[in-house]
């Protein structure tokens, strides 16, 4: 099982990017992080999609038009995943990191 860094992507603006999907049979303890790179303030959403789905449902989302500030981080932790759960990660603006790192643990 993986641990460290599970996923990595320098966002396209105004796209969603799956940036992590959990593996089968295995559940994740993660740390999403976003970084802003731009000199100016943007904003993000984060969705954890459920497994099946290929894009975000409403329900998905924990972060939504959340402001990042200049050269900032936003950063949510101990977040548990189930197995082909999905992050997603959007920006308003290209320059932005979205990583996701923690730990894989088999589940059989």
């Amino acid at each position: 099982m993986a641990n460290g860094i599970l996923g990595s992507n320098d966002l396209t603006s105004t796209t969603n990017v799956t940036v992590y999907d959990v593996p089968d049979s295995t559940f994740s303890v993660v740390t999403i992080s976003f970084c802003n790179k731009n000199a100016t303030a943007i904003t993000v959403r984060l969705a954890l999609v459920k497994p099946g789905q290929a894009t975000p449902a409403g329900d998905d989302y924990i972060e939504y038009d959340t402001e990042v500030l200049a050269n900032g981080v936003l950063e949510r932790t101990g977040i548990v995943l189930e197995a082909d759960r999905k992050v997603v990660a959007w920006s308003s603006s290209a320059n932005t990191v979205a990583m996701v790192f923690g730990i894989e643990t088999a589940t059989v």
